[in-house]
């Protein structure tokens, strides 16, 4: 079995030390995860969280399952095989200077980006999309210098009218 990218979509009771015994699972079954993001769902009372991890289908599988036993969790689907929405969005704080700041605006310009804060030795950039678009602006920006960078990691909702995590 090949080990390859899981989107697990899991409905939580939003209450204090449910990340933690999220994160303890995964860290007890020793898988490592990608990206976790944690928000308010539209039910007032439940957070949605976002899990990325590696493995093959049955390791996740089994994974899925201890984690629809947790008390907390409500719901827990894996939405790697179905049509998805996923984005992702990353800050990116490059150096600058007076001769390459035009050309850093027209990279950002070409990704869509938004440049939401300007000093005398960097811009920062603000990108929104698929991860290969953040990759790809992120690429671009290496040449001119890095100095800090941020990503949420990896949001998901299927497409449709069918929700899959309620």
């Amino acid at each position: 079995m090949s080990e390859k990218k899981h989107t697990l979509v899991t409905l939580v009771e939003n209450k204090p030390g449910v990340l933690n015994r999220v994160a303890s699972l995964f860290r007890r079954r020793a898988f490592n995860i990608e990206s976790i993001a944690v928000g308010q769902s539209e039910q007032p009372a439940l957070s949605r969280m976002t899990i990325v991890v590696t493995g093959d289908f049955a390791q996740v599988e089994q994974v899925r399952k201890q984690l629809d036993k947790l008390i907390d969790v409500v719901k827990v689907s894996d939405i790697t095989e179905e049509e998805m929405v996923a984005r992702e969005l990353a800050l990116v704080k490059v150096k600058s200077n007076i001769s390459n700041r035009s050309e850093i605006i027209q990279i950002a310009d070409i990704f869509r980006a938004n440049i939401v804060d300007v000093a005398s030795d960097s811009l920062t950039i603000e990108v929104t999309g698929e991860e290969d678009k953040v990759d790809s602006l992120i690429e671009l920006l290496r040449d001119f210098g890095i100095k800090e960078l941020s990503r949420t990691g990896r949001i998901a909702l299927t497409r449709g009218g069918r929700g899959s995590a309620k």
